[in-house]
């Protein structure tokens, strides 16, 4: 990227920051310092252990970051529901430590507000449906803790809806994931289509009243990979209102990376480790793997070849960026970490998008699917109450 492009593009993230649909750093923490924010303190340089830390999300011109409250779905029933609760106390506790750099929001405008004062909107979404261990109370008690998007299943099946990477059971969502995202609806709380199967896609949209989110998903017609969104459903995305926001997962955006990638899971499995794992003991294992079998490497250019598709299928007013830092051993070059969004608008810059919209892209999108969300949900609790709802009534 040329100096000027690059100054061009942070130009535009000062104007309009990027709201990133999905950041993995709440997990990261646990895993390596079980939350204690004296052992890894986020206001210094944290690269050698993360993506993320505050220096750097300032440099990548970062406004708004959905920090995602991520358990296992080996996490099953109480164990999941506790664990979430854990991760929800570890983000707003962030945003307590650092209060000149970090804002809790909950609404559109709170957004809005922390554009205005310089602090990083910081929201929170949970990423899997077992994470409410199929009770809709326990979905209400998560939005009221902050919780603003719930993605529907992570890499296997909740026994109400498919995912992506999993044998289907139930063909899309039964009657009980209905009324899951019935209720979503009624609470504000977004609809996340990322991890979930092509007809669990097609089942929510058909039941959602308000726009629906991919918060970390690409084209599929780009890179076949059954993470990445079909077109049949990324054209249903102006209809319904909602955004998909393009990930940088090099497996889910380079062709050549899938089966690199499906052979450097099975190398750590075989030393012990969980393929997602991003521990300082499991990068040593993925990087040692890596120097005898160099990896196909992404680039901005790849995710913007994916952008330039999203925008073509979608429209401008529903694409977004979920980079899903900290949540991934390896990204592109030049997409390293968190402060790496000037290296993709300069490539987007350089491809003929304008600023108007970029900007759409990075801040407004988000901004807008977020405030619906929130309409939506103020019509329907003028007219409907609480679902009281089981699994066991409605799916038998």
């Amino acid at each position: 990227m040329t100096p000027e492009l690059l100054d061009r593009a942070r130009a535009v993230l000062r104007d309009t920051p990027v709201v990133d649909g999905h950041n993995d750093l709440p997990w990261a923490m646990r895993a390596q310092v079980g939350y204690d924010l004296d052992a890894l303190d986020l206001a210094g340089d944290q690269s050698p252990r993360l993506h993320t830390d505050l220096g750097r999300l300032a440099e990548g011109g970062v406004g708004g970051q959905f920090w995602s409250v991520y358990v296992p779905s080996s996490y099953t029933g109480d164990q999941a529901v506790s664990a979430t609760l854990e991760q929800i106390d570890f983000v707003r506790a962030l945003t307590e430590r650092y209060p000149d750099r970090l804002r809790l929001a909950l609404t559109a405008q709170d957004l809005e507000t922390a554009r205005t004062e310089g602090r990083i909107a910081s929201l929170m979404g949970a990423e899997g449906g077992h994470s409410i261990n199929c009770s809709l109370a326990t979905l209400r008690a998560l939005h009221r803790l902050g919780v603003r998007y719930l993605t529907l299943t992570h890499n296997d099946n909740v026994p109400w809806a498919d995912s992506a990477t999993d044998e289907p059971a139930a063909g899309g969502l039964t009657a009980f994931g209905e009324e899951v995202v019935r209720e979503m609806n009624r609470l504000g709380m977004l609809v996340d289509l990322s991890h979930v199967s092509a007809d669990t896609m097609r089942d929510a949209l058909r039941v959602s009243e308000a726009p629906v989110i991919f918060s970390h998903s690409s084209a599929r017609a780009v890179c076949d990979h059954p993470r990445n969104i079909p077109d049949d459903v990324l054209a249903q995305l102006p209809a319904n209102g909602g955004v998909a926001m393009a990930t940088f997962v090099p497996k889910f955006i380079l062709p050549e990376a899938i089966a690199w990638t499906r052979a450097a899971d099975e190398n750590m499995r075989a030393h012990g480790f969980h393929p997602l794992e991003t521990t300082p003991a499991a990068m040593e294992v993925q990087h040692a793997y890596e120097a005898t079998r160099p990896r196909p490497v992404a680039t901005p250019a790849t995710v913007a070849d994916h952008l330039d598709h999203m925008r073509e299928v979608a429209g401008i007013d529903h694409i977004g960026i979920g980079g899903d830092f900290d949540g991934t051993a390896f990204l592109p070059a030049g997409l390293d970490d968190v402060s790496g969004y000037p290296n993709l608008i300069a490539e987007l810059l350089h491809r003929g998008w304008s600023q108007v919209d970029i900007s759409k892209l990075t801040w407004h999108n988000a901004v807008r699917v977020l405030r619906d969300a929130e309409s939506v949900a103020s019509t329907l609790q003028a007219t409907r109450g609480p679902s009281i709802a089981t699994i066991a009534q409605l799916d038998g």
